[in-house]
């Protein structure tokens, strides 16, 4: 289908290199960024975060150390001191 749509000039010119440099056509690269738009707007907008979960479980050990560490300052600290 045809149709006719205004951008601003300059993101027309770097879609256009863009376009260019992965050896595709303006029409091509348009599509396919399209394409990729609305499948990412198809994502759960509720919960972002949940597209990471669990990415950093290599990581649990450490974290685990880090809580205990703060969890020991923490009772070190007198309340009464706060004020």
């Amino acid at each position: 289908m045809k149709t006719t749509v205004e951008l601003p000039d300059q993101l027309f010119r770097e879609a256009k290199v863009v376009a260019a440099q992965r050896g595709q056509t303006l029409r091509q690269f348009l599509t396919e960024a399209l394409a990729e738009k609305l499948e990412s707007a198809k994502e759960p907008k509720s919960k972002p975060w949940m597209r990471h979960f669990g990415s950093l479980k290599e990581y649990k050990q450490e974290i685990e150390r880090i809580d205990a560490i703060i969890e020991d300052e923490f009772e070190r600290v007198d309340p009464a001191e706060w004020t």
